[in-house]
């Protein structure tokens, strides 16, 4: 079972990546694109260039959960670069 708590991080990839990403490609692009520990409790949400498939990576203090979805039609809602905000 997944818990989250209030306080959770989340971080989005804008850009498409390559959804054949497993958990160590995963969190290599946590490492190179976010400059974060993938083991730091974040939720690390990756997408598709179609935005038709989502990843996430998650650590939950005892090893890495992927989860992933793949959407049978249309497309997640996906900021564009120029919507990012950061803090």
């Amino acid at each position: 079972m997944i818990s989250f708590s209030g306080s959770l991080r989340i971080f989005l990839l804008v850009e498409g990546c390559d959804m054949r990403k497993g958990y160590n490609g995963l969190s290599g692009l946590v490492s190179s694109s976010f400059g974060e520990d993938p083991r730091s409790g974040a939720l690390y949400v990756f997408c598709n260039r179609r935005h038709s498939r989502i990843k996430v990576l998650y650590f939950d203090g005892t090893g890495l959960w992927v989860l992933s979805k793949r959407l049978e039609r249309g497309s997640f809602s996906w900021p564009k670069p120029s919507q990012v905000v950061r803090p």
